[in-house]
């Protein structure tokens, strides 16, 4: 609790909210009164005493901290204000475009895609919908890629596990996780036809009770490679939030990202941005940088497409044998330079569906 020398007189309701409305949100690009993170009712006062309550729409806000200080600071400016208590809290709200069906129990869809195998899609999947889970959201994860389920693997769970009684949702480091690789034993092909692949998708997005135990504000959706049919099926099917698309540095790469960026567009799913993912290496004995796939191509192409480079994630020998243990890194080791990158892509992810909610909200008012 911050503290200041006593005035005269009690201060208003009408006053703090003034005072709150100097806040703005650097992505909204509103005040925070306006924006509704907090009301009349918000607001408790007692004496020269103020407490108030800001609810933001992801507890992943990269400015919560900033802004529960500059809140203190305007409410101890006010006359008669002695003493001042902001409680940060976070409500995230539901994105859904009009058309596709909504995923009953899913609040925001986050899809991770590529358009070439091999750049670590999974891998920042599974961990983006960690970091996610990590600052206090209820997420899920979706494999979608259903000729080649890795997420298994990936968080430590047998493949075909679930073979003799059926698939559902299981619970695997604080997230909600459906993959097919659940029914396949090891060895195991899945050689299916498109039709079959977009059934597949269909039925885990809505025959998968994602609101058995309350409402997801993220399911990320981890998206084979290639833009056909499971992507497809994925915009069909269901209201995308937006999508984050995975590349290495190289030029073949970033090429065939861009295929992804352009299918995506058509598809009317907004593409939040583009992750580079084996940026660098570190070396562990003198320290130095080796850019091993190249530097500067995505950030320079992202820009030149009017796309937000969402961060770049360094190559690291532990991330490959976490994935191979099912031991990811954000779990493994959430103090480690990727998982320190990781998790300011989610916070950037979680920002940019906030602005999505609110867009489509602007674009019905209106």
């Amino acid at each position: 609790m911050a503290e200041k020398r006593p005035e005269d007189g009690q201060v208003s309701r009408e006053a703090v909210l003034a005072a709150l409305s100097r806040i703005q949100d650097p992505d909204l690009h509103r005040d925070i009164v306006s924006l509704g993170f907090v009301k009349d009712e918000d607001v408790a006062i007692c004496g020269g005493n103020v407490k108030v309550t800001i609810t933001l729409t992801t507890p992943a806000c990269p400015v919560r901290e900033q802004m529960k200080r500059q809140a203190e600071e305007l409410l101890l400016a006010l006359p008669g204000v002695e003493h001042a208590e902001v409680e940060m809290q976070a409500e995230v709200r539901a994105t859904r475009q009009r058309g596709p069906r909504p995923v009953e129990g899913v609040r925001n869809i986050i899809a991770v895609a590529s358009n070439k195998g091999g750049v670590g899609k999974s891998t920042i999947a599974v961990n983006l919908a960690l970091a996610l889970r990590r600052f206090g959201a209820r997420v899920g994860l979706l494999d979608a890629d259903l000729t080649g389920p890795n997420i298994p693997t990936m968080l430590g769970l047998p493949a075909g596990f679930q073979a003799e009684r059926g698939l559902s949702i299981v619970e695997r480091y604080g997230l909600k996780v459906v993959s097919l690789g659940f029914l396949l034993k090891p060895g195991t092909a899945v050689i299916w036809r498109g039709p079959m692949i977009g059934t597949g998708v269909r039925q885990l997005l809505h025959d998968v009770p994602w609101s058995e135990e309350g409402e997801l504000d993220y399911l990320v959706v981890d998206l084979p490679p290639g833009t056909s049919d499971a992507s497809m099926s994925l915009a069909q099917e269901a209201s995308v939030t937006g999508v984050v698309i995975v590349t290495t540095p190289n030029s073949v790469s970033v090429e065939d990202s861009l295929k992804a960026v352009s299918m995506f567009e058509r598809l009317n799913v907004p593409v939040f941005g583009v992750v580079e993912n084996m940026s660098y290496f570190v070396c562990p004995h003198c320290q130095g940088r080796v850019d091993i796939f190249g530097h500067g191509l995505v950030r320079e192409v992202a820009s030149r497409l009017g796309l937000d480079f969402l961060g770049e994630v360094p190559l690291d020998p532990t991330v490959r044998e976490g994935a191979d243990r099912g031991l990811p890194i954000v779990e493994a080791d959430p103090d480690s330079p990727v998982a320190r990158a990781i998790m300011d892509i989610a916070q950037r992810v979680a920002a940019k569906a906030s602005v999505q909610h609110f867009a489509l909200q602007s674009t019905a008012s209106g």
